[in-house]
């Protein structure tokens, strides 16, 4: 199915703007960098209704599926509104604005619209006029007066008590990359509706805050920065507040802040755990070789037996297929890509088993640190709700396409994935207050972390590497682990051993029962039977 139909193209009209771009020396806006993308197709693939809008199009992208033709009218509705409240000019002007700035607002779509100056502008002035009525639902400040007043029968959609389920649908859409509409136009349209002795920024900056407090997952990180000439879209201002640019370097400050003392002791126990980690692999290898050797042997002298000799073939099998089995092992561990096992960490439950403790942050991803001294994991506090997933899958989008640098947030959810598998990690971090659970259950919670696999570039973000090797780092050094890793891998994974034991307790079996033969043993039990009833 072709989520994107192709629109035909009109060369008239393409060199008729191209000739008006050349002879009015209209200004390409090359300073204006590409914002709005298409979510990448990996992404996409693996759940396209958390990337794909659901009920209302914003923007060019969108706007042409008859599935969401129904908002259409709320949204001519909204518009017809937004002009009784335009201030010295009326709709068709703000159109005209608008149509003035198309060259601005095509610079912002990665994809080529093909749409006249004049659609373009109807739809973006339609498009702001609803979505500001439904911003204007997040404004902290009582004492201003709302934008305008939504009627009844579109209260279901846009809900001041933000309960509505149409509401969360409609947020969910909104936060979309591919439903995103350029900040200034909206700033543009307050400006038109507000007098001059009241500036247009404040009223954006109120929505913007409520917005930001009703959406972002992380807890506690703030007042966010509303100013709109740093932010070029909402999906765009969330991801600045919720990671900042300066995620690495404060996350080494606030790093070296914390574990100033417990540094002191790191590098005599990462020594240690060095030294013992080396001769663990050495005694383990050297274990095996001298164990796989012995069951060896005791197999074949089992088999040289003259009363067991009929078991010679299936013992020789089963060294061949044990021979066979290590071979291959060498084999798929050398050929293991190391970025798999870069993500690999341990679930919640197997930290907690070897004395980890989980310590809720108040802040954005540059709390994340693990202080090896105390075995203390800090992670933000994030709130999981409906509407949680599709906020970190976009944002998650967003920071693909946009190729600021290292993927911080895409790292943050691997981090989480790897570490919550079952409904007993969710519940372990919710309890320690990591995790603000809305939704009905932890399995619920478990799911969702499990579904956001890794479906983008993968890229080395120091911090949060280093937290997931110092992870396995104290896991693979606890000596719980290590006792029961050998268990597994030699003793109860051991088939050539266990099949060796049950030949030897079958050895000494026969060999007991061939001795009570020779020697004539009688069963206590039959020889009292005997004296008691005489011979037969």
């Amino acid at each position: 199915m072709d989520t994107y139909p192709t629109l035909p193209f009109d060369e008239a009209r393409w060199i008729i703007r191209i000739r008006h771009m050349f002879d009015e020396k209209i200004e390409l806006n090359e300073d204006q960098p590409i914002c709005i993308f298409d979510v990448p197709k990996p992404l996409l693939a693996t759940k396209p209704e958390a990337y794909i809008p659901q009920m209302v199009a914003l923007g060019p992208y969108h706007h042409r599926r008859e599935e969401l033709c129904d908002m259409e009218r709320y949204k001519i509705l909204a518009a017809k509104r937004a002009q009784s409240h335009l201030t010295g000019m009326d709709f068709r002007q703000l159109v005209d604005l608008f149509t003035k700035l198309e060259i601005l607002i095509r610079a912002h779509y990665h994809r080529h619209l093909n749409l006249s100056n004049e659609t373009l502008g109807w739809m973006m002035a339609i498009d702001v006029s609803f979505l500001l009525e439904f911003l204007q639902t997040f404004r902290k400040d009582n004492k201003q007066r709302a934008l305008q007043r939504v009627p009844f029968k579109m209260s279901y959609l846009v809900d001041h008590s933000r309960r509505t389920s149409s509401h969360d649908m409609l947020l969910r859409d909104i936060v979309m990359l591919e439903n995103q509409i350029p900040l200034l136009l909206l700033l543009k349209v307050i400006e038109a509706r507000c007098s001059s002795a009241q500036p247009a920024q404040p009223v954006l900056s109120s929505m913007l805050v409520g917005f930001f407090q009703e959406v972002s997952t992380f807890r506690g990180i703030g007042c966010p920065c509303t100013d709109v000439s740093r932010h070029v879209h909402l999906l765009d201002f969330l991801y600045s507040n919720m990671v900042p640019s300066c995620t690495e370097e404060s996350h080494v400050t606030t790093g070296e802040a914390r574990d100033e003392s417990c540094h002191k002791h790191d590098h005599r126990k990462r020594t240690l755990n060095s030294v013992m980690d080396f001769l663990v692999r050495r005694g383990s290898k050297l274990a095996s070789v001298i164990m796989d050797f012995m069951v060896m042997v005791l197999l074949k002298f089992i088999a040289s037996l003259p009363c067991l000799s009929m078991l010679g073939e299936p013992i020789e099998q089963l060294t061949q297929q044990a021979t066979e089995r290590s071979g291959a092992s060498d084999v798929q561990s050398k050929n293991t890509s190391p970025l798999l096992e870069e993500i690999a960490v341990p679930s919640v439950a197997e930290l907690a088993y070897t004395g980890v403790r989980f310590c809720p942050t108040v802040g954005d991803l540059s709390m994340i640190d693990f202080c090896s001294t105390t075995a203390t994991l800090h992670l933000p506090v994030i709130g999981v709700d409906v509407n949680c997933e599709v906020v970190l899958r976009n944002l998650v989008a967003y920071e693909a396409t946009v190729g600021t640098g290292s993927l911080v947030l895409a790292r943050y959810v691997e981090l989480m994935n790897g570490i919550i598998d079952t409904e007993e990690d969710a519940r372990l971090l919710r309890e320690c207050g990591i995790i603000l659970n809305h939704l009905k259950s932890d399995g619920e919670v478990a799911e969702l972390w499990n579904s956001m696999t890794r479906s983008v570039r993968l890229t080395r973000v120091p911090a949060l590497d280093k937290v997931i090797d110092d992870l396995n780092s104290h896991y693979r050094s606890c000596w719980k682990v290590r006792i029961r890793t050998f268990v597994r891998a030699h003793i109860l994974g051991s088939r050539e051993l266990l099949a060796c034991v049950a030949l030897l307790f079958l050895f000494i079996f026969i060999g007991l029962q061939t001795f009570c033969v020779v020697r004539g043993c009688v069963p206590v039990s039959y020889g009292m039977a005997s004296r008691k009833f005489g011979p037969w």
